[in-house]
């Protein structure tokens, strides 16, 4: 529980309309986000979205950085509970990325969010700038664990360092989402990310 959370009394049932409240606000946030990015949107146009007060907002979120840590921290909690595995497999793996690219294509709103706050965050003072640093660190060791088993287990082709092709995979992943948005009828992010992890495996089946 937060502390923001913590500051609504038990005896009224405000728990569960504090975290009810906290989450409204997130997913609006997300909305506004999406719509006119970081930079554009404001927590008083976000709070009238909402249906609360600006000062109703600040309870929840002191400040704009609060509120847009909170977007990216629910983006990557639904992102892992996605591609989670109780027992690790390379191949399980692969195939959950392409299964995470196929989920984005039924939900632009969230491909929209993630392609502006990313592009915004290239600034060094965007308040940003360091998850999306640490995000792309740790997706791309991700996928180079799991194309380092696969060359360990002699799935992988041969000439192909792992590393580099890790970089490629989220490189077009990330590039597939902006091709997509601009063209949804005429992209298959999936269908492309599957082609490209075929063209690694000695077997493809992903």
């Amino acid at each position: 529980m937060s502390a923001d959370e913590a500051k609504v009394p038990a005896s009224s049932g405000g728990y569960a309309k504090g975290r009810a409240r906290r989450e409204q606000i997130v997913t609006t946030a997300a909305e506004v986000y999406a719509d006119v990015g970081y930079h554009g949107a404001s927590l008083r146009e976000i709070a009238k979205r909402a249906g609360i007060s600006h000062v109703g907002l600040l309870y929840y979120f002191p400040n704009r950085e609060a509120l847009l840590a909170a977007v990216l921290e629910r983006r990557d909690e639904e992102d892992t509970a996605r591609i989670a595995a109780k027992v690790f497999s390379p191949r399980g793996a692969v195939q959950q990325l392409v299964d995470l690219a196929d989920h984005n294509a039924r939900h632009p709103g969230m491909v929209e969010l993630y392609v502006r706050l990313a592009a915004e965050a290239i600034a060094e003072d965007h308040p940003a700038h360091e998850y999306f640093r640490e995000h792309y660190r740790k997706t791309r060791e991700y996928v180079h664990r799991t194309l380092r088993e696969l060359a360990e287990q002699g799935a992988l082709r041969d000439g192909i360092d792992p590393r580099i092709a890790a970089e490629g995979f989220v490189a077009l992943m990330d590039g597939l989402q902006v091709h997509w948005l601009t063209s949804p009828d005429a992209v298959d992010m999936a269908g492309v990310l599957r082609s490209f992890v075929q063209q690694l495996l000695t077997e493809p089946s992903a």
